[in-house]
């Protein structure tokens, strides 16, 4: 196995979005084909597949996917938040009641889409070690496949797609501020019902939010679907040639079945993240600038960006350059947040300090038989800062300094969910590092493990409670005020 290369080789334009314009390099991003041909990318060492495993892999996600969008939107069931209170047909989607439900236990159910992931986890792995000998053709294919049946999904396991119309319709038609305001306002609007976090302030970009304002106009219904499309498109946006970065994100089981068919706003920070390293990439500092501030405005965790951008602009004038640019694109965007929102930010302290069963800062205090204390979501703050610094200091390749920081601060976040690993896997995916491959792999099997329904399961036959210190309890007492004391928590 290679070790990680930070050394610049020749580089080649990459075009995630579009931004077209060959341009002389400017800063050391690796030639993917190149690394692609040598074996770097080929991250499982010496094990290989041909095409045929790769082609039963792929027919395996596909099924799976399929499987679960077919059983999920046949009727109620624990796959989809809320559903046993209200599932309206137009929730469920066109494949509704094309099969009948032969299992309605909520343990079974369970049981069985665990098995289900493990079975794409399995399968994303067969389908990376063969992916050199699969054609473009056939990868874009299953990929556009995967994402339009997802695409007909009704919200799996989580109702956040709900939670962000809830805001928008807050501010847009009860003219509520949703930065101030929280959901349990608007208890007769229609979304009500579907929505989780009823007593928390949005927590989320004021761009994203100004965005789904003009969902707020619309039927529920359509609403829904119009966000679902969009959501998609994205989605589809993150595909990229050579096949095994477009393979590692979008054939992921993490991304599929949490991103995609959760339906999250990550890909809409995604997308001007990737841009602004590709415009630096291609001489256009201010357009990278700019693109770090949308990033940002969208969601926060988008900043951690910006230092590493900066370093890797040389001379000092790119560095001033960057910095107009992300100034010059706030000036609109601050004008916007104002006229809506006033001074009001994303209410993101609630959740910083609320905890997941497994999450490392959770697991550190278990051992320590503390739980995640206050003290350790602190540490958790200082190891970031530390392991940014230390990033920065040997300034290596972007993508992967950038990679490792990112999965630094996922490591160190005491709310911990599967989806948060999206942000690192383009990362992962375009860097030369194969230590970070394996690292995002590892996070992604991780978090699909410990968040599915049999981990669960399992470890409450033993008796033992990962939050069952003052702090689990603590956080789970936020929880159930935040959602108010609704059961169905997006945990």
């Amino acid at each position: 196995m290679r070790h990680d290369s930070t050394h610049a080789e020749r580089p080649v334009l990459l075009d995630p979005a579009g931004l077209g314009g060959q341009a002389e390099a400017t800063f050391p991003l690796p030639s993917l084909a190149r690394l692609h041909a040598r074996g770097t990318i080929g991250w499982w060492g010496r094990v290989r597949f041909g095409s045929m495993h790769g082609q039963i892999a792929l027919g395996t996600l596909l099924a799976a996917s399929a499987a679960v969008v077919l059983f999920a939107a046949s009727g109620p069931s624990v796959l989809v938040p809320g559903s046993t209170i209200s599932f309206p047909n137009w929730e469920a989607g066109p494949l509704h009641g094309l099969i009948g439900r032969p299992i309605t236990n909520p343990t079974v159910i369970g049981l069985g889409w665990s098995a289900l992931l493990l079975a794409m986890l399995a399968a994303w792995g067969v389908v990376l070690a063969s992916a050199r000998s699969l054609s473009m053709r056939t990868i874009a294919a299953c990929v556009l496949a995967l994402h339009l049946i997802l695409l007909l999904s009704p919200p799996l396991q989580l109702n956040d797609v709900f939670n962000y119309l809830g805001y928008a319709r807050l501010g847009a038609l009860h003219h509520i501020n949703p930065y101030r305001g929280v959901i349990a306002s608007e208890r007769h609007d229609p979304v009500f019902q579907f929505t989780s976090w009823h007593n928390l302030p949005s927590p989320y970009g004021q761009l994203f939010t100004a965005l789904t304002y003009p969902l707020a106009f619309l039927p529920l219904s359509a609403a829904y679907w119009t966000l679902k499309l969009l959501v998609w498109r994205f989605a589809l946006a993150l595909g990229r040639d050579p096949r095994v970065p477009v393979l590692f994100v979008a054939a992921n089981p993490v991304f599929l079945m949490y991103e995609v068919a959760g339906f999250h706003n990550d890909f809409l920070m995604l997308i001007p993240v990737l841009a602004a390293i590709m415009l630096m990439r291609a001489g256009r500092d201010r357009a990278a600038g700019a693109a770090v501030t949308i990033a940002v405005a969208v969601k926060f965790s988008a900043v951690l960006l910006l230092p590493f951008l900066l370093l890797a602009a040389r001379p000092a004038r790119r560095r001033v350059a960057i910095l107009t640019g992300a100034a010059v694109a706030a000036v609109p965007l601050v004008a916007v947040s104002v006229a809506l929102f006033g001074l009001a930010q994303p209410n993101l302290a609630d959740q910083s300090t609320l905890l997941t069963d497994w999450s490392i800062p959770n697991i550190v205090g278990l051992a320590l038989r503390t739980g995640g204390t206050p003290v350790l979501l602190k540490l958790a703050d200082v190891a970031l800062v530390l392991a940014v610094i230390l990033l920065a200091r040997r300034r290596g390749e972007l993508l992967v300094d950038l990679g490792w920081a990112t999965l630094a601060l996922i490591a160190g976040l005491a709310w911990l969910v599967p989806w948060y690993v999206v942000w690192l896997l383009p990362l992962a995916a375009l860097g030369t590092s194969v230590r970070l491959r394996w690292a995002a792999a590892t996070m992604t099997v991780y978090l699909l493990v410990t968040f599915m329904p049999a981990m669960a399961i399992a470890v409450s036959r033993t008796g033992y409670d990962p939050m069952g210190t003052p702090a689990g309890q603590a956080s789970l007492n936020l929880q159930h005020r935040l959602a108010q004391g609704r059961t169905v928590l997006p945990r």
